[in-house]
């Protein structure tokens, strides 16, 4: 016997002799039965426990199968259970009336034992067929709909990587050009500086016009300030260099197979790149960043996919931030500065990177949800819903790891992202 031939099935009847026929050549199959002497009585019963197919009598007091069906049928959980009508009637119209109300067939009375247990078998078998291949086009959906999302997000980095690939070589260029030029220009102030120099200890006796324009120009100041000019612009051109490395390192396109990375490069070169939405503007103050690192390992990883972890984290920490602004006046919010705290540590052979805000927190509804796809607290337009749940896929599916979120409502939120030490395959 297999699972399609057993079963709960709700016998739903006023006269007790057509229920002991039945129950009996159920019972004999190896069905469980159920019973029910009225339609109220049925809806209580399957509000009680879900049978897997109702036999249900048209003609009975009071409540009549038409509505029981009816009632029945408004139930969520009982609106796929099939439902087989039994009736002494044999004209078509009653017939095609119980079809109407979703019924899938119908037994005629006096019973014929046989008849009733092949239609209820081969509807058994049905309803459970069907509910394997919702199941089934369920779990399709579902892959299909991450593939969509992977490649929506993929789609999305690739092109901001390829922006910040475009713009960190553009800006190499000219930061070539002005070290060149800087190391130049020091020589050369240097050669003047040192002419002056000699000019004024072989020339002590210089005209007094001369005189009178290098203290007009202020030569004396001049000749001690243009050297540290001169430095500082190359110390500029150093920092922008370093941005430039720091953008080449977040936008760094992930090989088929997994790399060794330094985290602490990659969640630096995240927070540069939204820089300008930590600085303080005309709703809320500059945002604080925290950084408390810890002793940890390269680790083999995707680096770019980990980078767009750290993005989706912090820009809905951010965003949040933005958000209390809206209902917050500037003095409050000065007062109780907003802050996100970045810690990494080494943990039972795991990186952990927490990532904690102090801002409004999440209510236990939005906790429970905030890493299903498609699911946002954003206004429209503002949020796809996919951040969240690509990075939990990019840290659990593809690199065997673990994100978690611990919120308390009005108490700040932190992720945890683990990832282990040794490469997970």
């Amino acid at each position: 016997m297999n699972s399609f031939d057993t079963g709960l099935i709700l016998i739903v009847d006023d006269t007790p002799t057509n229920i002991d026929v039945i129950r009996e050549t159920l019972e004999e199959e190896g069905f469980e039965v159920a019973i029910a002497i009225s339609g109220e009585r049925a809806i209580q019963q399957v509000k009680q426990e879900i049978p897997d197919l109702i036999l249900l009598d048209i003609m009975m007091p009071g409540m009549d199968g038409f509505e029981t069906c009816q009632q029945l049928k408004s139930i969520p959980l009982v609106q796929n259970i099939p439902i087989i009508f039994m009736t002494a009637l044999s004209d078509t119209e009653n017939k095609v009336k119980a079809l109407e109300l979703g019924a899938v067939d119908y037994v005629t009375k006096p019973f014929e034992t046989r008849e009733v247990l092949a239609r209820v078998k081969t509807h058994l078998k049905l309803y459970r067929l069907t509910q394997k291949l919702e199941q089934e086009v369920n779990h399709k959906v579902s892959a299909l709909q991450n593939i969509q999302m992977q490649l929506i997000q993929s789609e999305k980095m690739s092109a901001l990587g390829n922006l910040v690939a475009g713009v960190a070589h553009e800006i190499n260029n000219p930061i070539g050009f002005l070290n060149g030029s800087i190391n130049n220009a020091q020589d050369y102030v240097q050669a003047l500086l040192e002419y002056i120099a000699w000019a004024q200890k072989h020339h002590s006796h210089s005209s007094s016009v001369i005189l009178e324009k290098a203290q007009e120009i202020d030569l004396e100041f001049i000749a001690a300030d243009f050297p540290k000019l001169l430095d500082s612009m190359m110390g500029a051109t150093h920092r922008i260099a370093a941005i430039s490395t720091s953008l080449r390192s977040f936008s760094r396109a992930d090989t088929e197979y997994k790399v060794s990375a330094n985290l602490h490069e990659g969640i630096d070169s995240t927070l540069l790149i939204l820089k300008y939405r930590l600085k303080a503007n005309e709703y809320r103050p500059a945002i604080a960043v925290l950084q408390n690192y810890g002793e940890i390992p390269e680790i083999p990883c995707f680096p770019g996919q980990l980078n767009q972890v750290f993005m989706n984290i912090l820009a809905n920490a951010i965003d949040m931030f933005d958000e209390m602004a809206q209902s917050q006046s500037f003095a409050t919010l000065k007062a109780n500065p907003q802050q996100i705290t970045i810690q990494t540590s080494l943990l039972d052979n795991q990186v952990q990177i927490s990532i904690r805000d102090n801002g409004k927190g999440m209510a236990e509804e939005v906790k429970a949800k905030i890493f299903d796809h498609l699911f946002t607290t954003k206004a429209v337009g503002k949020g796809t819903g996919l951040g969240l749940a690509i990075a939990r896929q990019i840290v659990e599916d593809k690199h065997g790891g673990c994100l978690e979120v611990q919120s308390n409502f009005s108490e700040g939120t932190e992720f945890r992202i683990r990832l282990p030490i040794n490469a997970v395959d």
